[in-house]
């Protein structure tokens, strides 16, 4: 190789260490181009960056992805740093409320791209709540209020909102000086978790001390005060039983109240000028109002205009009102839109839910008004659907065959209003939560109809046993009210242990006194005989035996003692040896198997709904046979031995239009029941005159092989709300009037059963035979019609306030107060229905659907029955009584 070969060669490598040199020294540039952890100088010019990435820092519970989206940046977007954009990104995260420290941070920063995190901390998270001051229903209340859990996030702005919920709820209670305090202390053993403490201070509740009104002259102060419902002074005897707290809320209903009472007389102009509220001390406050009355206006003419369906003249008949007549405001708008027959209602019964009437005052002249009726009738609207939401028990087909409402028929309020009624009539729904919507569809002129339902369970079951001396003593009964018998033998469809979902009722009962008593029965309802029209099929059937007590035993224990035993499981007379007599005594000396009385019978009902006089009417038949076999059974005096029997055909007529068969507002119900048995006697030529008056075994085993009587009984109820009726809290007044005749077709053969048992609870016991057992509260059970006396007719009339305490499905809870009359007589043609015995007292009724009613009565009976004052007493309530 020559000398210029060797001199080549080295310039090329060279050449390679010089070109490898400048790729070390490029990349070197490159990476210090990257700067980490930048100083953002916020007073320096901005620089505009394309976002390279971002990430979350400093949070447990959240996707990065979801953070990342609150800011409202993306990778690629193009930014100011320092600028707007970063801070508008805070702004967003500050307004979710979730993070209680937020830092936008750049991460690095490679010529014009950079890297952001979002460096956050989230709001502290409720580790429990505590409440101080407070009691126990109280703060239930408020948990549902303040909607506050454990592991939800505590804010400020979730602090000062409790505050004033907690603060609100107490001055509703009438506490309006109430101190409320939401503390929030560090809980150790959690991460960022508080410990938040309510602390209430309730104070003395304030209550009005006077109300001082001026201005008044028409209205005196008393009607302006009777006018205020819930702001009333506390010292004045007519405000006893009214509200006495100040509730700030009150005080303003109360002032329209003011206004609206000046209307109804025709003071249109009337206004409150001013009114204040000023500290009499810290627990009573006074009222100073201040009325304009202004002039009293008449109406001078009343037109309409708009209306084709019906006529001018048509239309003030229904209104009510006419020209002359006081201006009474609140007439004016119950007759166009409040009252069940009011013109706005005329006109949603005929399917014209788009309806609209605009009273118009057209012309005013001195102290008359002249009023214009304007309608805009607006299309008929048909109902497009139903929709039934919340039913778990029922097939539906059983709901809607109670609906007085059908797709494709014209929208009428009064058959939704009856829709809702049929279905709380069924039981199987809470009426008092009941939410039923009509939801319009202005475009096509057609309405869905939504029925928002909360199921309860109406089943009930009735449980006891014990050990007595007589052996064991118990019942067991079940009452299932949405029994489906064509699913008896189909298991698959079962709902629980038995076949439901047809709404029919099953019952069956099994009670023991030992060898003493013994009663069995079981019956079967279906409302809707073959489900296609509400036609009803009842059938029943019932066994009971009950055995007397041994003569000896009655000598030996009681004669001695002055006690009479009546053989139902009830002694009259005492003497201090009776209990040390009967506890010497052996039990079984005093069971005689050779005196009883056992009963049986069957029933078979037929019924079906009216549609005259009107559809709330019913009718029912029933046919039913009835046995009664008696030995030596001497309690019953019209006869003791033989063995009886009765075919008897019931007819019922009736009429309920209560809105709620539990807690009822409005409402009536009547009902005429008459039982008949064929007339045996009529057709035999036996001398029933001559038997009656043998008195032999044999003559009285003749005179009552077969019974027969005619039996006549009116029940009527009324119930009229004395308060808003749309309220939860209505207070309700019940009347009631029932009048009973048990007849014969000859007078020698008096039927020995069916007569009446009448005073005290009304409850028949474990003793009853045969007989109607009738409430009077203030007299002891049975005291009108005592052995030998049996009640052949009876009265009660009665007047009872109902008030709730509770109204939830699971429970129901009201209080009564009542003033009460009735009597019993042993022959009808000494019945007087105004000889009354009088009682008055109060009570309590609770009702659990698995027990259905209970309660307890407090009476005091005001007259004598056969000598002794009926006085006070205590009556136990079970069932519901008609």
């Amino acid at each position: 190789m020559n000398i210029f070969g060797r001199i080549n060669m080295k310039i090329r490598a060279l050449s390679l260490v010089i070109a490898f040199l400048a790729c070390l020294s490029a990349s070197a540039v490159e990476q210090n181009d990257t700067i980490y952890n930048p100083n953002i100088v916020f007073s320096s010019m901005p620089k505009v960056y394309e976002i390279a990435g971002m990430r979350v820092s400093g949070l447990q519970y959240y996707e990065d992805y979801i953070v990342i989206g609150y800011s409202g940046l993306a990778v690629g977007d193009k930014i100011e740093i320092p600028g707007d954009e970063i801070t508008n990104a805070a702004k967003r995260f500050w307004k979710q409320g979730l993070f209680s420290k937020i830092q936008i941070k750049v991460e690095k920063i490679c010529g014009d791209k950079a890297w952001l995190v979002f460096d956050l901390r989230q709001q502290p998270r409720i580790s429990r709540i505590e409440y101080k001051g407070v009691k126990k229903g109280e703060r239930e209340e408020l948990e549902k209020r303040l909607g506050l859990a454990a592991g939800n996030q505590i804010t400020q702005n979730i602090v000062n909102r409790g505050e004033q919920i907690v603060s609100a709820f107490f001055k509703q209670k009438g506490f309006s000086n109430v101190d409320v305090k939401i503390r929030q202390t560090p809980d150790i053993t959690k991460e960022n978790e508080m410990i938040v403490t309510i602390d209430v201070d309730k104070n003395e509740k304030v209550k009005v001390h006077k109300i001082y009104i001026e201005g008044n002259e028409v209205l005196s102060d008393n009607k302006i005060q009777r006018a205020m419902k819930k702001t009333n002074e506390k010292k004045r005897l007519v405000n006893l039983f009214r509200q006495k707290k100040f509730v700030d809320t009150d005080y303003e209903t109360d002032k329209g109240l003011i206004i609206k009472k000046y209307n109804e007389l025709g003071y249109r102009d009337a206004k409150i000028v001013s009114d204040s509220v000023t500290n009499y001390n810290d627990k009573y406050v006074d009222v100073h109002i201040t009325v304009e009355e202004g002039k009293k206006y008449y109406i001078s003419d009343i037109s309409w205009a708009g209306n084709t369906i019906y006529t001018s003249d048509y239309l003030d008949l229904v209104l009510g009102m006419k020209a002359g007549d006081v201006y009474n405001q609140t007439l004016l708008n119950k007759r166009t839109m409040e009252d069940d027959d009011a013109v706005a209602n005329l006109y949603m019964n005929k399917g014209y839910l788009f309806f609209q009437l605009v009273p118009i005052e057209s012309k005013i002249e001195g102290d008359s008004i002249a009023l214009e009726m304007r309608i805009m009738e607006g299309p008929q609207a048909r109902i497009n659907s139903i929709v039934i939401n919340g039913n778990d028990r029922l097939y539906e087909k059983v709901i809607r065959r109670e609906l007085r409402v059908r797709p494709g028929e014209l929208f009428s309020k009064e058959a939704l209003q009856r829709s809702a009624r049929e279905i709380a009539q069924t039981g199987h729904f809470d009426p008092e939560s009941m939410d039923i919507r009509p939801e319009p569809n202005p475009d096509n002129g057609t309405v869905d109809l939504i029925f928002n339902l909360t199921s309860k369970n109406s089943d009930q079951v009735e449980l006891s046993a014990g050990w007595g001396q007589t052996g064991v003593i118990g019942k067991v009964a079940l009452k299932f009210t949405n029994f489906s018998i064509k699913n008896l033998f189909n298991p698959s469809s079962y709902k629980g242990i038995i076949p439901q979902g047809e709404g029919q009722t099953f019952s069956i009962s099994a009670q023991t006194n030992a060898k003493y008593y013994q009663a069995y029965s079981m019956s079967f309802l279906d409302p809707w005989f073959g489900g296609k029209r509400p036609n009803s099929l009842s059938v029943s059937a019932y066994y009971s035996r009950q055995t007397g007590v041994n003569s000896n035993f009655y000598n030996r224990n009681y004669m001695t003692s002055g006690m009479y035993y009546n053989g139902l499981g009830s002694y009259l007379g005492y003497n201090s040896n009776y209990y040390d007599n009967y506890y010497q005594s052996s039990i079984e000396n005093a069971y005689d198997k050779n005196k009883f009385l056992q009963m049986a019978g069957v029933t078979v009902g037929f019924g079906k709904r009216l549609n005259w006089p009107d559809n709330y009417f019913t009718f029912m038949a029933q046919l039913s046979y009835n046995w009664y076999h008696l030995k030596n059974w001497e309690y019953l005096y019209y006869m003791n031995n033989g063995t009886s029997n009765s075919f008897v055909l019931g007819l019922n007529l009736s009429r309920n239009s209560i809105d709620n068969p539990i807690y009822t507002r409005s409402g009536s119900s009547f009902s005429v029941d008459l039982g008949l048995t064929p007339p045996v006697s009529l057709f035999s030529n036996k001398n029933w005159k001559a038997l009656s008056e043998a008195g032999t075994q044999e003559a009285k085993e003749e005179l009552y092989k077969w019974i027969e009587y005619w039996k006549l009984k009116f029940k009527a109820r009324t119930y009229t709300p004395l308060s808003n009726p749309e309220s939860k809290w209505t207070l309700v007044l019940m009347t009631r009037a029932d009048i009973g005749l048990l007849g014969s077709y000859n007078k020698y053969l008096k039927s020995p059963f069916e007569t009446f048992y009448v005073g005290g609870d009304g409850m028949s016991g474990s003793y009853g035979y045969a007989q109607e057992t009738v409430a009077l509260r203030g007299y002891d059970n049975g005291s009108f019609t005592p052995w030998t006396k049996d009640g052949y007719a009876y009265t009660r009339f009665c007047m009872e306030l109902h008030f709730p305490f509770m109204l939830q499905p699971s429970t129901t809870i009201y209080g009564l107060a009542f003033v009460e009359g009735g009597n019993a007589w042993t022959d009808i043609k000494e019945f007087s229905p105004f000889n009354l015995k009088r009682s008055a007292g109060a009570g309590v009724r609770i009702y659990l659907p698995m027990v259905g009613m209970m309660g307890i009565d407090w009476a005091y009976g005001f007259d004598k029955v056969f000598g002794t004052k009926g006085g006070s007493h205590f009556h136990f309530i079970l069932g519901q009584e008609f």
